[in-house]
């Protein structure tokens, strides 16, 4: 193996700790080359598709990737903002603020950047970018609450195999998952009921979380168990009852059994049912994306009322709402301990009471 070639250092130069938020991707644009492009990436990875590489290969070079692209890129066209791709608009947001969230907290030098497993910007070129930035110390945050080998895990395989070709490695930690993480489920409750305060209660919300094969159950994979988890801990700081809520498990892709209920099967039976209103929200997703503002929020939709459903409403993900940025700041400096110099209560306090004095408000 050929290790990378260090910068130039210069003594006296400050050592960083860099904080990096990773998400799953999306396409650079919607159109089906850059889709194509996209899925590619995404479908390649084994731990994404566990079937035997020969196999796949021949399905996913013969078949998928010359279907699917240019109707994925009509579903991207839909939900695609003015300044970009709904999840990449999110996550640079959620960088920025968390930036200075953490500057507020902190007073040791560091950098807060993004990057996404699948697309742009990759995780080996923010690596390289905050190699540049002599940060000596990095915490890798995948920005999947619930733990899965197709998500967290691969995102740990690209990480590792970047740092392996390093000479002059830096110290690593991740954070696994936060599933149950009070703050994450206190945002998520919050977002929930500011939305009923400005439209009303429905008879059922229906928690949709991203669908895996079954057999990743079978496996071992602590996925399913992390999702009812968060289902519960959220149904109970809602003070939602059995009857009032429900999981379900959305994306099905191929023939295979996926986790269940599915998503889309549970939106035809409550609308058959003749429910005067259901509302959907998704709690594996800390951004917008393809898998909410469509799928969901559209698809669903549709499915909901076409089988006898009344008002269907989508809840959005917590974004950049600002109880839930205070809340991955936590997480962040939970998981920084030992590395950033953080004030002591008194010193914030004393902090807060100087800029109120200058006229800040509360």
């Amino acid at each position: 193996m050929a290790y990378q070639i260090e910068p130039a250092y210069t003594h006296g130069t400050p050592e960083k700790t860099g904080i990096l938020l990773i998400n799953l991707g999306t396409p650079d644009a919607p159109t089906a080359p850059a889709v194509r492009a996209y899925l590619k990436e995404f479908l390649g990875d084994p731990r994404v598709v566990e079937i035997p590489r020969a196999l796949w290969w021949l399905i996913l070079n013969g078949i998928i990737l010359n279907t699917r692209p240019k109707k994925s890129a009509a579903k991207y066209a839909s939900i695609w903002l003015p300044e970009g791709s709904p999840l990449r608009v999110y996550t640079e947001k959620q960088t920025t603020l968390l930036q200075g969230y953490l500057g507020q907290r902190s007073r040791t030098p560091f950098v807060v950047d993004y990057a996404m497993r699948y697309g742009n910007p990759s995780i080996p070129a923010v690596l390289r970018k905050l190699r540049q930035q002599n940060c000596q110390r990095i915490l890798v945050v995948p920005m999947y609450p619930q733990y899965a080998a197709s998500t967290t895990a691969t995102v740990c395989d690209i990480v590792f195999g970047e740092l392996q070709r390093r000479r002059n490695m830096p110290a690593l930690r991740t954070i696994r998952n936060f599933h149950d993480h009070p703050g994450y489920i206190k945002s998520l409750a919050n977002n929930i009921s500011d939305y009923w305060m400005k439209n009303g209660r429905p008879e059922k919300l229906l928690m949709s979380f991203h669908g895996l094969p079954r057999y990743t159950l079978d496996k071992g994979d602590p996925y399913h168990c992390e999702c009812h988890k968060t289902g519960r801990l959220l149904a109970r700081e809602l003070g939602l009852k059995d009857g009032q809520y429900a999981v379900s498990f959305q994306s099905r892709f191929g023939r295979a059994e996926w986790l269940q209920p599915y998503t889309a099967a549970t939106l035809k039976e409550l609308g058959a049912q003749k429910l005067k209103r259901l509302d959907v929200v998704c709690p594996g997703f800390v951004a917008d994306c393809l898998e909410t503002l469509e799928e969901i929020a559209q698809e669903g939709k549709e499915e909901f009322q076409h089988a006898g459903g009344g008002e269907y409403h989508y809840i959005p993900c917590l974004n950049d709402r600002n109880d839930w940025m205070h809340a991955l700041t936590d997480l962040v400096l939970d998981n920084l301990h030992g590395w950033l110099d953080v004030p002591d209560a008194a010193e914030l306090e004393q902090g807060r009471l100087r800029a109120l004095a200058l006229g800040a408000k509360q």
